[in-house]
């Protein structure tokens, strides 16, 4: 969510500039009109990213036009309070570790954490992670590459649990720990994925812009490595563009992560920290995000059927960020039980990622608001991903 008292004053301002009453910007955004009028009268000081987009759909403006701030949908103190020893490691002194470790021994203990990668399991990850940065701190100057990877791993959860500053923080020391400039670019486009996810669009924009043009490669000689990670700065393009209302420049980004996932033909691992994938099915689950964004929900219900549900672990990260554009869908074609169930499917398998995610309280808070009775597991549901019902 997006808080700053000076939303309501710009789109005033452009909505006279472009000679519009609140009832016809109301017409062309399908925003309220009474919501309209609360942020102009600064009754409310608050809208939703995808609410902001379109208002600058129809005032033919980029959304960061109408922000000043970033998303500030921060983490909750108990999350906060449980990541304490993992900042610790981080940033405050540490013991050294008795023994000396050795790179070959941090990289099997990230090896051995990927299935609890893959499910999502924070709680269970984080008990590990400060003894991981220890070790890895401990390396010799030659291992930094692996210590590039340890932060950039700590990073990418931190992002996932909403700490943005601390996740800032240790992305921007695992760029300066990188040998190689493939981790650094890893880091880099952790960092992109972090400012999308606080709204903060040119920055991200910017960011995935100037490390796409810095790989750059050369597509007949190219390694699958540089491929990807380039790909996935592609998408990142794409993805700032298309909720910045800049749809040409989404399209044109999202053709070359295509081009570039078609000349690799299979998923592949998009970094070595991480879980993230990039080939044809990550291209193809964008593209349908994208519609989402764009208000065509019968358009992301097409996509998504021709989408192999197999190639990516059921519950990847990515896979279930696609689970809830389809949810989102659903919602908005009226097609509540369907949403809900799917939300409910997610709350089953993955209930550490989607109690972090603020899409699922959009698309429950949407539900919520057009059903007159609400069912007991819905209100279950509800509590769980903390609508605030």
């Amino acid at each position: 969510m997006s808080h700053n008292p000076a939303i309501g004053d710009r789109v005033r301002d452009v909505r006279k500039r472009r000679g519009l009453s609140q009832s016809e910007l109301a017409g062309l955004s399908g925003v309220s009109i009474s919501l309209i009028r609360k942020l102009e009268q600064a009754e409310r000081q608050d809208a939703r990213l995808e609410t902001l987009r379109k208002l600058a759909v129809a005032l033919r403006v980029p959304t960061s036009g109408l922000t000043v701030g970033p998303e500030t949908d921060h983490a909750d103190p108990g999350t906060v309070d449980s990541w304490e020893p993992v900042r610790r490691a981080l940033f405050s002194s540490v013991p050294a570790p008795d023994e000396r470790p050795t790179s070959d021994g941090v990289l099997a203990t990230m090896t051995a954490l990927r299935p609890a990668l893959a499910a999502n399991r924070y709680s269970q990850i984080r008990v590990i992670l400060p003894s991981l940065i220890r070790d890895a701190d401990a390396l010799d100057g030659r291992a930094h590459c692996v210590r590039s990877q340890v932060l950039n791993l700590t990073g990418w959860l931190l992002v996932q649990t909403r700490q943005w500053d601390s996740a800032e923080a240790t992305l921007r020391l695992a760029i300066d720990s990188a040998t190689d400039r493939l981790d650094a670019g890893a880091a880099a486009s952790t960092m992109c994925w972090s400012l999308l996810r606080q709204g903060r669009l040119a920055e991200a924009r910017e960011l995935a812009i100037r490390w796409a043009d810095d790989i750059e490669p050369r597509f007949s000689r190219a390694t699958t490595a540089e491929l990807s990670l380039w790909g996935r700065f592609m998408l990142g393009v794409t993805n700032a563009a298309v909720r910045d209302a800049r749809p040409g420049e989404a399209e044109d980004a999202l053709g070359l992560a295509r081009a570039a996932a078609d000349r690799i033909g299979r998923e592949v691992a998009a970094d070595a920290s991480t879980t993230r994938t990039f080939g044809p099915t990550t291209v193809a689950m964008i593209s349908a995000e994208n519609a989402a964004i764009s208000g065509q929900p019968d358009k992301v219900l097409i996509m998504a059927r021709g989408i192999a549900q197999d190639v990516l672990n059921p519950t990847a990260a990515s896979r279930c960020r696609h689970r809830l554009d389809i949810a989102s869908a659903l919602a908005h074609l009226r097609r509540y039980p369907e949403a809900v169930a799917i939300l409910q499917e997610l709350r089953r398998d993955v209930p550490e990622w989607l109690v972090q995610q603020g899409y699922a309280r959009d698309i429950l808070s949407m539900v919520v608001s057009r059903r007159r009775i609400l069912t007991p597991e819905m209100r279950e549901l509800a509590d769980f991903i903390r609508l605030g019902l």
